[in-house]
């Protein structure tokens, strides 16, 4: 029995020291596949097959895992993501609630975390735990800046802001509300709702009694759909912007005639055709798009490709590290880290990353166009 089992841990030896010299790579991945925030982390969950199955040298190993658009079960799949697969980094959570929720956590452990979550909160102001979390996803101010220029030069005078009433909602009107100071331009209802909420009759019937030119929805995904369509039956008329968490096929199709004439600021994906083709994002987005659409059957949201570039950050990223230390280990993880932030150039899907290590998302304005919804489709806003 004893001379079995010497057999077995001499086999497992000789198994280990045969195989190659680099380690495998293990990446996490949390999204939210199931729950209110589906339509953000489906095409998220998708993605993950379309990822580098090998970078440089190195295997890399993807574990997924949904979350149900739930915060705490969030972090319990980061803490298992850690303590029990021993991951490299990890990609996700879908939701900006999700991701601030498991920042504590990925940074006692030293674990990069790439967020593709539309909060600027994740990674701004940059302190010792957010120098882990690095973002796949353009900043509040830059999407917010190209709204703000658009209402200007419509006349806009007066907003009404109605929002989600998490860390996406809340940066966003910190952000919107400080632009909108700086351009004379009064907000006459601020509202919020909750992602799961199945009526907002309340709050948009304060933004209709305040009467605005124009109102700002702040929310992600599905739930960007319904305070735009209540607003439209209650018979307001005035325009309609959104953020970039609105830019993905169901606004359309969940809104209808309703979000006909939306403005907002977002991904170049959701016009290829008519960006020019010295946009160096163009081919990287059509490769992503084709890749995603052979793999499917149907056209990817944008979301997607925030996961997508975290492969390509990471596809860079990886080889740097790995010529420091070794694969599963915490020298290998904090060489990811400082490798990740010293991103420069590297295009993607929707942008152009340029990473500091004061600035972890990296994006600048080549990361956003206007965008107008005409005739049930995107198009460059005139």
């Amino acid at each position: 029995m004893k001379m079995k089992t010497m057999l077995m841990v001499l086999s497992g030896l000789f198994l280990t020291a045969s195989l190659p010299a680099h380690a495998q790579v293990r990446i996490g991945v949390v999204s939210s596949a199931t729950g209110p925030t589906a339509l953000v982390g489906i095409p998220q969950k998708n993605t993950v097959a379309l990822l580098p199955a090998k970078i440089g040298d190195l295997t890399v190993e993807y574990i997924a895992l949904d979350d149900a658009s739930d915060p705490t079960a969030s972090v319990t799949a980061v803490k298992k993501l850690i303590s029990e697969q021993n991951v490299d980094a990890i990609i996700g959570p879908s939701g900006s609630p999700n991701a601030m929720g498991v920042i504590q956590f990925i940074a006692e452990a030293g674990v990069p975390l790439l967020a593709p979550v539309g909060t600027a909160a994740v990674v701004t102001p940059m302190d010792d735990k957010k120098k882990w979390v690095f973002k796949t996803t353009q900043n509040d101010d830059i999407i917010a800046r190209a709204l703000m220029e658009h209402m200007v030069k419509s006349g806009v005078k007066t907003v009404g802001f109605i929002g989600v009433g998490d860390p996406y909602g809340e940066n966003w009107y910190k952000v919107f509300s400080a632009l909108a100071a700086a351009n004379d331009i009064k907000i006459t209802a601020n509202e919020r709702f909750q992602r799961q909420d199945a009526s907002v009759t309340g709050q948009s019937l304060k933004v209709l009694g305040a009467n605005p030119d124009a109102v700002l929805v702040a929310a992600a995904g599905g739930p960007a759909v319904l305070p735009q369509t209540t607003l439209r039956d209650q018979g307001y008329t005035g325009r309609i912007y959104q953020t970039h968490g609105a830019a993905l096929p169901d606004f359309l199709k969940l809104g209808g005639k309703k979000v006909e004439g939306t403005i907002l600021a977002a991904s170049l994906m959701l016009v290829l055709p008519e960006i020019a083709d010295s946009n160096p994002s163009k081919k990287v987005a059509t490769e992503y798009i084709a890749a995603y659409e052979k793999a499917y059957g149907s056209r990817p949201a944008t979301f997607g490709a925030n996961v997508y570039d975290a492969g390509l950050l990471l596809q860079q990223a990886i080889p740097l590290a790995a010529k420091t230390a070794k694969p599963g280990t915490k020298a290998f993880r904090a060489a990811l880290r400082d490798s990740l932030e010293q991103t420069t150039e590297l295009i993607g899907t929707q942008g152009v990353y340029n990473m500091t290590k004061d600035d972890h998302s990296g994006f600048d304005e080549r990361g956003r166009v206007l965008i107008a919804v005409k005739d049930g489709g995107w198009t460059l806003a005139k």
